[in-house]
């Protein structure tokens, strides 16, 4: 039996890697003749000029979190063949669903975006999110993470042996968008939300050490952006550091840059550095993933770092700037909506 219609979730569409991943999956799969329904808190923001035609909308008009518990409803009404969760973020929404509606409840697919061990957590804090995602093998039927590496360390401690899939994400597909700053002639480039999982306050403070002429810019938009702002006039950077905001394809932008830093505390599998890597700019990551080393896998493609090494981080963001540009690297993913499509059939 296939999954002929599946529904997914979402509080809205501000421009996280989660949601930009789920339409573009949700735009092959209608593609490839499926019905999709997403559910979403608010449907404004910079990524509603990615939702593809034919997605179903059903809108909650409202953006918190607790809002997400009226799915319920919404999926007794619909009865989807399969529910796609598109992050760790919304594992609690899932968790809830099928706390609500128990055996009527279609099977539950949950992808990992974070890694299971973030780096941000203090011990406390980190015993307790473990016990949580040791829950997750009861609600969730199957389990797809990015990379080996993550799919593998998810397993375990998801107690989710032998229902875990490693699917990367789809690549991006290319779409006009501005150039970079006239004034920024060697550029470092940041891509992501302006958040605090990011640590854009990491590569703003490793400005001073780099080169007059050299500009840092981030593309993203978040609730970080009044106090990175403030860091920057602060450090008499106003110059040489930009925020534009969020633009729908960062890859002319990556082509043009010297580098792509990351400077994250925790990720799951970063398709901005493969991105990156896609048009040969070489990248300087913080290890905040075990997917990082993963997909930096050679040093001739860039850096990885400890996360609380900021001369570390400086010297080699330093070093890239000179350094040659490395050979583009494919993205994979080109058949992972397809391989996506064969789990739900099978689970459905």
């Amino acid at each position: 039996m296939p999954a002929a219609h599946i529904l997914t979730f979402a509080q809205d569409l501000s421009g996280g890697g989660v949601e930009r991943a789920q339409l573009r999956l949700a735009t092959e799969w209608l593609a490839a003749g499926r019905r999709v329904t997403l559910v979403i808190g608010d449907a404004s923001g910079p990524l509603a000029a990615e939702l593809p035609p034919g997605l179903a909308i059903e809108r909650l008009d409202d953006s918190a979190y607790l809002a997400q518990r009226r799915i319920t409803a919404i999926v007794r009404r619909l009865r989807p063949d399969l529910l796609f969760c598109a992050g760790n973020h919304y594992t609690l929404v899932a968790a809830w669903l099928r706390l609500r509606l128990g055996a009527d409840a279609p099977p539950i697919v949950g992808k990992l975006s974070n890694a299971v061990d973030r780096g941000d957590q203090g011990r406390i804090v980190a015993a307790a999110h473990r016990i949580w995602l040791a829950q997750h093998g009861r609600f969730l039927d199957h389990l797809v993470a990015m990379t080996p590496a993550t799919a593998a360390r998810a397993a375990s401690v998801m107690r989710m042996e032998g229902r875990t899939s490693v699917i990367p994400n789809p690549p991006a597909p290319r779409q006009a968008a501005p150039a970079l700053p006239a004034s920024a002639q060697r550029t470092i480039l940041g891509v992501g939300r302006l958040v605090p999982q990011k640590r854009w306050d990491r590569l703003i403070a490793a400005v001073p050490a780099l080169p007059g002429d050299v500009h840092v810019v981030i593309l993203g938009e978040g609730e970080l952006r009044p106090a990175l702002e403030r860091q920057v006039r602060e450090a008499g950077l106003g110059d040489r550091v930009h925020l534009p905001g969020h633009v729908a394809d960062p890859l002319p932008a990556m082509a043009q840059a010297r580098l792509l830093a990351l400077a994250s505390d925790y990720e799951g599998v970063p398709g901005v550095l493969r991105e990156a890597l896609s048009v040969g700019t070489p990248v300087v990551a913080t290890a905040s993933s075990p997917s990082v080393r993963e997909i930096v896998g050679s040093p001739a493609l860039g850096s990885v770092v400890a996360p609380d090494d900021a001369a570390g981080f400086a010297a080699a963001l330093n070093h890239w700037l000179a350094a040659p540009r490395p050979a583009p690297v494919p993205q994979p993913g080109a058949d992972s909506a397809a391989r996506y499509l064969a789990l739900f059939d099978r689970l459905a």
